[in-house]
């Protein structure tokens, strides 16, 4: 099943854990095909002013994607290098509840002129 999404995000910086590096818990309102809301934290280092950078983050959804509910875990990997992004944006394996129990799948990021996410999720 595809799901195609948008999603509004709050950033709240937090100290980093370790030398060079820095935190940030993030909240999401979801809307499209998936109707809910997440939260989360991501970690990064780099200079990502430069063009070299990368994050990890991991966030927990509750809510409804397609015709299914529940609570799933999002994993994203993310790597900037001369100003060209790479993510790895996935559903943890094993991390659904209700309806989405089992569920697995990848995402598709893009950012539009205005800032608005947009997501494509392959969940199967």
């Amino acid at each position: 099943m595809v799901v195609n999404a948008t999603f509004e995000i709050e950033i709240t910086p937090e100290d980093g854990l370790l030398p060079g590096t820095r935190r940030f818990e993030f909240a999401k309102v979801w809307s499209g095909d998936a109707v809910g809301a997440s939260r989360g934290f991501m970690l990064s280092a780099g200079e990502p002013t430069d063009g070299t950078a990368g994050y990890v983050a991991l966030e927990v959804f509750e809510g409804r994607l397609g015709d299914r509910s529940g609570t799933v875990a999002f994993q994203q990997f993310g790597t900037m290098r001369g100003g060209e992004q790479d993510l790895r944006y996935e559903l943890v394996p094993g991390s659904g509840t209700g309806e989405l129990a089992g569920a697995t799948g990848v995402l598709t990021v893009e950012i539009d002129d205005e800032g608005t996410h947009h997501v494509v999720l392959d969940l199967a």
